[in-house]
């Protein structure tokens, strides 16, 4: 009896502790704050990023001191989330937690298995950081020229700790570095940094030294290269292996799914995706190819067709013009359909991708931080100035009438910019920073899909005719290749799929064009796992949709939907299941 007695006791006082030691919802937003505030210490290139601009003059020199720094960062904020039971938190805080302990666990991955500084030489390009600190509106330009003086005197310090990181280096991730730190230089020496500079009648000292140091680094990766290419070095190679591609998918996707998962739905949805635009072909042929036999062979039925279709294009020297000709068309369509909420406050800028950033995607969304949120958002398009003839055709005919289009709905309205506006308005901070990429390409993809569903393959303010086949077969065509963008990424880094391979899936099983099949290639070269966020994400939100539509019935509606799940900012599908309708 009297055992039975200490036992209850020992339950009692242990409970007792429990009530204690974890803390409530009140306790973890202070503990938010705090997080935040000594994050933006920890990673002041980051902060600068999203607009925070307490820390601009700082630049962390990369070195082992610093990595063992991050550590003890992510260790000491691990234990402090010991305090709280999650279970007890409220959705909101829930899902804020999750995301801090999957950013704080993804430290130790990247330090200690990733390793990404000991052979990505392009990890240490700050042109964009650069040109975020320019974009302090609430400082003198003055006070951004002594923060900029500040963080370049750094930098040569920062290039001879990044060339000692450099011990395993790769040819690709070698080249882009060459090409993007080419142009930062060019940057302080002739662009925009060297013009805020002059314009303010400042001392250009620093841009000189700094454009010294990058200068030598640049050399020093050329010799690099060159013991690579000529075999006296032999080089890291680019794939990640299923091991490290499986945890880093876990940490930067964060689905439902595993990644080998995702590999057979992605497989799925590609011999699907032929089947709708065999039918399509078939309708199609005599438009297009009239007084020719009917091919037999289902993909290269496809092919003809598209190639045919693809004719239909923007010139080249217009391109960029066609792009902004369309934005307000896309916005009157959805504002029209009343498909999600619009915000004219919040500009978008269609710029020439600059050149610190080029190499990787040939259009892209650069948008301002939660700290800057009246901020120019920028459509960044590849430039075809320097395409050989053969080259921009092929591009062009990748982005022909229709599917230009899709990348305008995928990349801006109501694609990423629309997305991207909504997060900055989320009740929670967490989630706007610490931003899922597979939400935002799902988003993305699904965007595309909602568009066509809701009639945009009929609207004839763009497509001068009303072509509703060809603007699904070259939707079918672009939503294709994110599916393959996951079939080709789980590929290379986890099964060894040649270059022979990769080109035949993209060029003969996703009908794209040699210039943007050469460009996926490099681009799955020099990233793991990003390319996976695009069908992850959309495959996730998609059928969570669906799911709430069979739920409410009749009582669905479209832009209700949206908004709300645009509304948590951008976190992964699975924590916004738990928030949705609360």
């Amino acid at each position: 009896m009297r055992k039975l007695f200490l036992i209850l006791i020992l339950i009692i006082f242990q409970l007792t502790s429990c009530q204690k030691t974890k803390k409530g919802n009140a306790d973890f937003e202070k503990f938010k704050l705090r997080l935040v505030e000594d994050m933006w210490k920890q990673y002041p290139n980051w902060a600068t990023g999203v607009g925070y601009h307490k820390y601009d003059s700082v630049l962390p020199i990369p070195d082992e001191a610093r990595r063992t720094s991050d550590l003890v960062f992510a260790n000491r904020y691990l234990d402090s989330l010991n305090q709280y039971n999650v279970d007890s938190l409220s959705p909101m805080n829930k899902t804020d937690y999750l995301l801090i302990k999957n950013m704080l666990e993804g430290t130790d991955f990247s330090v200690n298995e990733y390793k990404s500084y000991e052979w990505d030489a392009s990890s240490y390009n700050f042109g964009g950081t650069l040109f975020e600190i320019t974009q302090n509106k609430e400082a003198k330009p003055l006070d951004i020229i002594v923060n900029l003086n500040k963080f370049l005197a750094k930098t040569p310090v920062y290039f001879e700790a990044a060339k000692k990181n450099l011990t395993n280096p790769t040819l690709e991730h070698t080249d882009l570095a060459i090409q993007q730190l080419t142009g930062t230089a060019d940057m302080l020496q002739y662009g925009e940094i060297r013009e805020f500079y002059l314009r303010e009648k400042a001392d250009t000292a620093a841009l000189g030294t700094s454009i010294k140091a990058i200068q030598s680094f640049i050399a020093h990766l050329e010799g690099l290269k060159k013991e690579m290419e000529s075999g006296k070095r032999k080089a890291k190679d680019f794939r990640l292996g299923k091991v490290l591609f499986h945890k880093k998918f876990n940490l930067d996707i964060a689905s439902s799914y595993t990644a080998e998962e995702m590999y057979d739905h992605a497989m799925d949805r590609k011999s699907s995706l032929q089947k709708e635009m065999h039918v399509i072909a078939t309708r199609l042929w005599d438009k297009y190819l009239p007084n020719t036999p009917l091919e037999k062979d289902s993909l290269l039925r496809i092919k003809l067709v598209i190639d045919k279709v693809a004719l239909s294009h923007a010139k080249r020297e217009e391109f960029q013009a066609e792009i902004e000709r369309q934005i307000p068309i896309l916005s009157k369509f959805i504002i029209d359909k009343d498909l999600v909420t619009m915000d004219p406050t919040k500009p978008l800028v269609v710029r020439k991708e600059p050149a610190w950033m080029a190499g990787v995607a040939g259009a892209s969304i650069s948008s301002p931080g939660p700290y800057a949120k009246n901020a120019n958002t920028y459509y960044n398009v590849g430039s075809l100035a320097f395409y050989a003839p053969e080259a921009a055709e092929s591009f062009l005919r990748e982005y022909n009438q229709f599917t230009l289009q899709i990348l305008n709905i995928h990349e801006a309205v109501p694609g990423h910019y629309v997305q991207l506006i909504h997060a900055n308005k989320s009740p929670s901070l967490i989630q706007n920073l610490l931003q899922n990429g597979a939400f935002i390409e799902g988003w993305a993809l699904y965007a595309e899909r909602m568009m066509m569903e809701e009639g945009w393959d009929k609207n004839t303010s763009i497509n001068k005719t009303e072509m509703s086949d060809e603007m699904w077969l070259m939707y079918y065509k672009f939503h294709l290749r994110g599916v393959c963008n996951t079939i080709l990424d789980y590929s290379i880094h986890c099964r060894n799929v040649s270059e022979k391979d990769a080109m035949h899936l993209m060029q003969v099983e996703a009908f794209q064009e040699k210039s943007e099949a050469e460009g996926k290639w490099r681009r799955a070269k020099l990233t793991q796992v990003q390319l996976c966020s695009y069908f992850t994400g959309f495959f996730e939100i998609y059928n969570f949709r669906e799911e709430i539509k069979k739920k409410q019935g009749t009582q669905f509606n479209l832009k209700r939907f949206n908004d709300q799940l645009l509304s948590f900012g951008a976190p992964p599908v699975k924590y916004i299941r738990e928030m949705f309708g609360r």
